[in-house]
């Protein structure tokens, strides 16, 4: 947004990129819920110790994932022309909103499966593995590359976009080759021991009842 407000009619390509981003907030939605069953039912797999599973899952959810992504890039495609007229009149807005969303439709393609691989990665215990691969894919690849093209090439918003697309298609990359080439037998064996040893914490913090003191017995009366 702030990188926006430096291109030309600045006021019409902020307006441009609020309603662009307005749909891509409703299918993150649909990206957040695939992205948390992924890392639920990976984790489940690698923590019962079916590595092959666990394998079986994680392909899964990368091709629902992928699946999903075309399905949102095209639904993008189809409602790029009314979506914009839901929020203005104006003819400038609604045409670049029209030419925001073709880039943004492919941004998908790669979103979904991109938000799917950082849960399965979530799943086998490596969060930071996919926090370093999304901010290493916007900040050393998206924002050079967007900028680049946007104001370097001369393309305007849909450059900046496109930045992202590279940025989304690099991290999606790296996440990728590291679910590929992982070791779902000794992720597993991993799962099991941080199970077990979780399990035996706290069956030691567990203290047994204290014995009580047995009642005293009641005085026959005479």
């Amino acid at each position: 947004m702030l990188l926006t407000g430096r291109l030309p009619d600045a006021r019409c390509m902020v307006g441009v990129v609020a309603v662009t981003l307005n749909f891509d907030y409703l299918l993150f939605a649909a990206m957040l819920s695939l992205s948390v069953s992924a890392s639920v039912r990976v984790s489940n797999e690698l923590g019962a110790g079916d590595a092959a599973l666990a394998r079986r899952a994680a392909r899964v959810s990368i091709a629902g994932g992928l699946a999903a992504g075309v399905a949102g890039g095209l639904l993008m495609l189809a409602a790029r022309r009314p979506w914009a007229r839901i929020y203005t009149r104006s003819p400038e807005v609604r045409d670049g909103v029209g030419r925001a969303m073709k880039v943004m439709a492919l941004l998908e393609v790669v979103n979904f499966p991109l938000n799917v691989c950082g849960g399965i990665v979530r799943g086998t215990a490596r969060p930071l593995l996919g926090m370093y691969a999304v901010v290493g894919g916007f900040y050393v690849v998206a924002l050079p590359v967007g900028v680049a093209l946007g104001f370097k090439a001369r393309l305007g918003l849909e450059g900046l976009l496109a930045g992202f697309l590279v940025g989304a298609a690099v991290s999606l990359a790296v996440l990728v080759t590291v679910i590929v080439c992982m070791d779902w037998a000794a992720e597993a064996d991993k799962a099991q021991t941080r199970a077990g040893a979780a399990g035996a914490g706290n069956t030691a913090r567990v203290e047994p009842p204290p014995n009580k003191a047995p009642a005293p017995a009641e005085s026959e009366a005479c």
